[in-house]
């Protein structure tokens, strides 16, 4: 290997360690972390609500609006007040529901509305987990 591959490979190394760094998501791993999900939630070809709403097409759509679904009050609230499911925000709510709908709710100017909490009670907070099961997710949206 020529010294400047070595080094790009090094400086290359360095940043993957960075907090914040991006790393790719792996859908087949999401796979995996998913059966964690799957005694509440469903995804695929005749999924039906359960414990939790369907998942097939959860990235872009809003929140609280999958059909049939009797949501938390504090989710319903978010949802009515624009919230729609980025990867972003998926992320920020796997790491905690509760704590992540109040603060969009207080955020939005509603702070009246972020009393409660979320139904789900799960919380993921391993990064590479949760781009690995948004990415797993987007397999299941048109």
């Amino acid at each position: 290997m020529s010294r400047e591959n070595m080094l790009a490979a090094t400086v290359l190394a360095a940043l993957a360690l960075l907090p914040g760094a991006a790393v790719a998501a792996d859908a087949d791993n999401g796979a995996k972390v998913f059966n964690t999900c799957k005694a509440c939630h469903k995804v695929g070809d005749g999924a039906a609500n359960g414990v939790g709403p369907v998942l097939n097409g959860i990235v872009g759509r809003k929140a609280g609006s999958f059909a049939a679904y009797a949501y938390s009050p504090v989710l319903k609230a978010a949802g009515d007040q624009g919230l729609i499911w980025t990867e972003d925000n998926i992320k920020d709510y796997l790491a905690d529901p509760s704590a992540f709908l109040k603060k969009y709710l207080t955020d939005k100017g509603k702070p009246d509305l972020a009393n409660g909490n979320a139904k789900m009670p799960f919380k993921l907070a391993d990064g590479a987990a949760q781009a690995d099961v948004i990415a797993y997710l987007k397999t299941f949206s048109k």
